[in-house]
């Protein structure tokens, strides 16, 4: 009995009309209740196409070079009498470094000199007893043999008394000190190492491709990893005539000022060097959208619809792109979003 009271005519009448009201309200309009923009439309975020500054740089790693180096060697065998630096000394050209025994040497050296005044004070003497007369010309020739003899024989005694004394050949700053007094030294042993720095040169090899674009004098900005964000500029210095068969690239070698001693030989730096500044059409490498072997960006018209468009590309640097042909300044480009797009697609659009 219960149930037949559930479908009684005034119950099935209320249902119909509740139904009836809900269909009017609800769904008559299909565009009740929508927001404003249409339920498919793909978000996505643009940037405008825009003339920008396009810096063309190559970009190389070099290794830093002393502007003049040796290793400072002993040219002969003897015990190290004194030491007149210590590693790390700042010295000027001439300095003496270190004295071996020279006792021997400088010796003989003054046995010669004496030699030699007397073989000279006799040379005179027979040139004037030859004016008289009394002495023959074979005596006199035989005294300036004599004399000369000694000569050479001084040379050679000085020159073995001046390897004893080892001297720095140029200005520069000493490395480490490998001697000490009363050691025993044999040629050719290093005693330390002498390295002009001031400038510093930087050695890169950049590929053929861009060998026209070097010129002797072209602005160089070097980074070190040790000196975070700070940059050392100088310019080229030279370039070898030669391109190596091997790699296909050429040495291209820098100067550095370094008066502050930043930069050691050594060093490992990332170079940059300026080719050309050009205002072009810059966008980000996202934007771009590769299909097969083309490139296309997607455009979105003053009805937010996306349009897919074959687009040229020209020189690359990390993160953007040259446009050569395809887009025109003011244009609106997707550069987030591409996911789920398709030509055609409407969008919802966020600038930035």
């Amino acid at each position: 009995m219960a149930a037949r009271n559930l479908f009684n005519p005034i119950t099935i009448i209320l249902v119909l009309v509740a139904a009836a009201a809900a269909y009017f309200f609800g769904f008559a309009d299909p565009n009740a209740g929508k927001e404003e923009r249409p339920q498919n439309a793909v978000p996505v975020r643009v940037q405008s196409a825009q003339i920008s500054e396009f810096r063309d740089v190559i970009e190389a790693l070099g290794t830093a070079q002393a502007n003049e180096s040796i290793v400072v060697t002993a040219q002969a065998q003897d015990i190290v009498m004194a030491v007149h630096f210590d590693d790390g000394d700042v010295v000027k050209a001439g300095d003496v470094l270190v004295e071996l025994d020279s006792r021997e040497e400088n010796a003989v050296v003054q046995e010669l000199k004496f030699r030699l005044a007397e073989a000279n004070r006799q040379y005179q003497r027979l040139v004037d007893l030859r004016r008289q007369n009394a002495a023959s010309q074979q005596q006199l020739e035989a005294q300036d043999v004599l004399v000369k003899e000694i000569i050479a024989e001084l040379e050679v005694a000085e020159t073995r008394l001046a390897q004893k004394r080892i001297v720095a050949p140029f200005d520069g700053r000493l490395g480490i000190r490998h001697v000490s007094v009363g050691s025993l030294v044999s040629p050719g042993e290093q005693i330390t190492t002498l390295d002009d720095v001031t400038p510093i040169k930087l050695d890169f090899n950049v590929p053929e491709l861009f060998f026209a674009s070097l010129r002797v004098g072209q602005a160089v900005a070097a980074r070190s990893g040790a000196y975070p964000g700070e940059e050392f500029r100088g310019e080229i210095r030279s370039i070898d005539s030669r391109v190596d068969p091997l790699t296909r690239s050429i040495l291209v070698r820098a100067t550095l000022p370094n008066d502050d001693n930043k930069l050691r030989p050594g060093m490992l730096l990332r170079v940059n060097l300026l080719r050309s500044v050009d205002e072009t059409m810059i966008l980000p490498e996202k934007a771009i959208v590769p299909i097969n072997d083309r490139t296309y960006v997607y455009v979105i018209d003053e009805n937010n619809i996306a349009h897919q468009t074959l687009v040229t590309l020209g020189r690359r640097k990390p993160g953007i792109v040259e446009v050569i042909e395809g887009i025109k300044p003011g244009d609106k480009i997707v550069t987030e979003g591409m996911v789920r797009l398709r030509d055609g697609v409407a969008v919802t659009v966020r600038e930035g």
